[in-house]
């Protein structure tokens, strides 16, 4: 008589979860790290005026995009209230309250955004503030 093994055969089998688990992770690294450099993207459409004498070279650039988010030189201002833009103008200007500023903002900014950065100016003691605008287009 013979006698079968009651044992069942494993099959072998690759587990595919840790695989997508991989790639997964890898996908949302890449995704975060190339959102970095933002501000290479970043387009502005100026007010426009009559034109006027191009700001000096040694300023402190101060750039607000049409969401209402700050960036001083070439930093970003993470929160939006006063006191963080303050703090960002203070590291970039160092002790120099008579450096010039130049206020860049986006024709589509709120308005606050725009009266926070000269609030925070204001409270520095920065008096040298010029408003950058595009020429009026020439008919």
């Amino acid at each position: 008589m013979r006698i079968r093994d009651q044992r069942a055969y494993d099959e072998p089998a690759i587990d595919l979860v840790p695989l997508i688990d991989v790639v997964l992770v890898l996908i949302i690294f890449f995704v975060i790290t190339t959102t970095f450099d933002v501000r290479s993207t970043l387009q502005l459409q100026l007010p426009t005026a009559s034109p006027q004498q191009p700001a000096p070279p040694q300023t402190l650039n101060i750039l607000v995009n049409a969401d209402g988010r700050y960036f001083v030189g070439d930093r970003e201002v993470l929160r939006t209230d006063v006191e963080a833009v303050k703090q960002a103008i203070a590291e970039a200007a160092g002790g120099d309250r008579e450096l010039p500023v130049l206020l860049r903002a986006d024709a589509r900014t709120p308005y606050q955004a725009v009266v926070t950065v000269q609030d925070a100016l204001a409270q520095l003691g920065f008096r040298r503030i010029a408003i950058a605008t595009a020429p009026e287009p020439q008919p």
